[in-house]
């Protein structure tokens, strides 16, 4: 066991993103670095994603994360093009022993209200997001945190539960680890977005000049931002919000906006691909769709009147035996998506296809003789009655489609009758954690290129799902695997959680997307990587 590691661990965790499929993208931006603004125009984006709350402890979805990544620094970040992860506003950053993993601070650090930066402001960042551990959060990436502590201004000390966590660095550019002003933020509770921008309380590459929640967020570059990012190279950016994704493609067509991210239909794709003045830009393919079994709600769940485990693991194998996804990725998205065998997205270091072999016709496919078998042997009569939601505003506007589809293949022969219902996203995202939904619809887009984001945030004990999963075999499994050095160990330990986890579906996933965004002709800098951020400051036209 080596008393030293550096940041070389995670840049070979990394390489994993390597293995992605349609990674290429039109064009890059610069490296780290003060770049300096050159392209001198101001650029607007578009997008159909809602933000749930700008307070990093609040929130733990994509397009609030797309507001944090630009306005909040980090510790650890990944310059564009790459998923590696380097120091930011660090100076360096490494295991000084098998539990302690030390950060020293670039001198002079500043948040946009003139407040210093200091390694207080990143203690209490921390201390925050586990002490307020908000279901909407992103807390349990936190989960092998010990604590923090701040010896002098420019030196922080993470202690952690487990030795040699080789997932650490990379939690340190999640979107558990924004760093906020202390003076600012609340130490018990959600802040307030009003309260964050009135505050300005940003340190990161731009600053919020301007804040109307789901409607239109204007940001300019923050000048004092120090971090290796470099400073953004257009003038400022307007993000509008868009409730239909039909007016989003006839904005990015028309040229009216510079950049649209976030949701287009397979059918809006293909379109857009035959307008010359509209470029289209892809990303690597980590994104992943899913459904979530409540353990507690769903069919014969441990709070019903009915409960029984047996009965209820029956239901869900069932519903994995009935689920085409192949015909969902034809037919719904034209391709453009994957069927997905594992909660691991293919082209990760360990990922398997536990789901094809176990379930349907053993091959991928369909098999309703399976799953009526798996129901009779449980004891369970038919029809099953299912409550599924899904939600069409924030996971695409084709997720109607794809939701009729589930519901005619789980009711194949008369197994399930499905009650599908849709709810708009800020109520979803609230009700999801609340016990409401027995089987709900959720996407996936990673915080870092690793495996283990794919495992720990949704089968650990404390997970962000709170579906009330527990295995304790999986849960030790996690915790050993985050911590085993040998690559091929590692690797063999996240296939045993992916079977465990297949048996148990508390997930059931259907497909792998690649990231797309769409650009005016004149449009460069727009660059989607493995790091899966998406980020303002390359942007120049």
């Amino acid at each position: 066991m080596k008393k030293t590691k550096t940041l070389m661990t995670a840049a070979a965790l990394a390489s994993a993103a390597l293995l992605f499929t349609g990674c290429a993208t039109s064009s890059t931006g610069g490296s780290g670095g003060d770049s300096g603004k050159s392209g001198g125009s101001e650029i607007t984006v578009g997008t159909t994603d809602k933000v749930t709350s700008i307070d990093p402890a609040g929130s733990y979805d994509n397009g609030s994360f797309a507001v944090m990544n630009q306005v909040y620094p980090f510790l650890l970040n990944s310059e564009y093009g790459t998923a590696e992860v380097t120091p930011d506003i660090a100076e360096s950053a490494e295991f000084t022993s098998p539990t302690e993993y030390t950060v020293k601070l670039k001198e002079g650090l500043k948040f946009a209200n003139g407040n210093d930066l200091t390694s207080s402001d990143v203690k209490f960042s921390f201390d925050r997001m586990v002490k307020i551990n908000d279901p909407e959060g992103p807390a349990s990436l936190l989960g092998n945190l010990d604590k923090v502590d701040a010896p002098d201004d420019t030196t922080v000390v993470f202690t952690l539960k487990n030795g040699d966590d080789q997932i650490w660095p990379l939690i340190l550019s999640s979107p558990a680890a924004p760093i906020v002003d202390e003076d600012v933020f609340s130490p018990d509770e959600v802040t307030s977005d009003d309260d964050i921008v009135q505050g300005k309380a940003f340190a990161g590459q731009y600053e919020i000049t301007s804040y109307k929640l789901n409607e239109l967020v204007s940001y300019k570059p923050f000048d004092g931002y120090q971090g290796n990012l470099g400073a953004a190279e257009n003038t400022g950016v307007n993000v509008k919000y868009y409730a239909d994704a039909s007016n989003l493609k006839l904005d990015i067509a028309g040229g009216t906006i510079d950049v649209a991210f976030r949701s287009l239909s397979a059918t809006d794709n293909e379109e857009l691909a035959k307008n010359d003045k509209v470029k289209i830009v892809e990303g690597p393919g980590g994104e992943t769709r899913y459904i979530v079994f409540n353990f507690n709600t769903m069919p014969f769940g441990a709070t019903t009147d009915d409960a029984d485990a047996k009965k209820s693991l029956a239901v869900r194998q069932a519903a994995a035996s009935l689920v085409d996804r192949a015909a969902i990725a034809k037919d719904v998205y034209k391709d453009t998506y994957a069927p997905l065998y594992s909660p691991v997205a293919d082209g990760m270091a360990g990922a398997t296809t536990p789901l094809k072999d176990m379930y349907g016709d053993g091959e991928g496919g369909p098999d309703a003789a399976a799953a009526a078998k798996l129901l009779k042997d449980a004891g369970v009569s038919t029809p099953v009655k299912l409550s599924l939601q899904y939600n069409g505003d924030h996971y695409g506007p084709s997720s109607g489609d794809e939701y009729a589809m589930i519901k005619s293949q789980l009711e194949t022969d008369g197994l399930f009758e499905v009650d599908l219902q849709q709810t708009e996203w800020v109520q979803y995202s609230e009700d999801r954690t609340n016990d409401v939904y027995p089987a709900y619809q959720l996407g996936w887009f990673p915080d870092y290129s690793d495996a283990d984001n794919y495992l720990s945030p949704f089968f650990l004990k404390e997970n962000f799902l709170g579906n009330h999963y527990d295995n304790p075999e999986v849960n030790d499994l996690i915790v050993k695997s985050q911590t085993e050095v040998d690559a091929d160990k590692r690797e063999a330990m996240i296939g045993e959680i992916q079977e465990k986890v297949a048996h148990d579906l508390s997930t059931l996933p259907l497909l792998q997307g690649k990231q797309v965004a769409y650009t005016g002709a004149s449009v460069e800098g727009t660059t989607l990587d493995a790091s899966f951020k998406f980020r303002y400051a390359p942007i120049t036209k």
